[in-house]
């Protein structure tokens, strides 16, 4: 195998499937993420959705899950703030922060580039 090659099944290989994920008590669809994260749906079930970003997956995020380059995803929190009142989903510094508030908080709502943990429910996989 040529070094080019063994490059590139090592760098196939080693990408890692993220997973968005959410407390066991928010009933979710996978077709709702788009609208839990650009402010459009606020609640499920009678429970007040808690959406977080993960600073370290962020960009990934916002790219591959709502098909938005990550200055547009802000410019629409930025509006919806001031023209909404709506707050900007909490952001965490990493998967281990976003996984914690999730298991704690019924309504949370967030995403990991990592294994998904046990105490959440994985709602899509991207």
């Amino acid at each position: 195998m040529s070094s080019v090659a063994l490059g590139l099944s090592l760098t196939v290989g080693s990408v890692r499937a993220a997973d968005v994920i959410a407390h066991p008590a928010a009933k979710l669809s996978s077709d709702q993420i788009r609208d839990i994260y650009v402010g459009e749906m606020t609640a499920a079930g009678g429970v007040t959705l808690q959406p977080l970003d993960n600073a370290s997956a962020q960009d990934k995020f916002a790219n591959g899950v709502l098909k938005l380059p990550i200055q547009k995803y802000q410019a629409i929190w930025t509006k919806k703030a001031f023209r909404d009142g709506l707050t900007a989903p909490a952001m965490k510094s990493s998967d281990a922060e976003v996984v914690e508030f999730v298991k704690r908080t019924p309504g949370a709502v967030g995403y990991i580039d990592g294994p998904v943990p046990a105490g959440v429910v994985s709602i899509l996989k991207y």
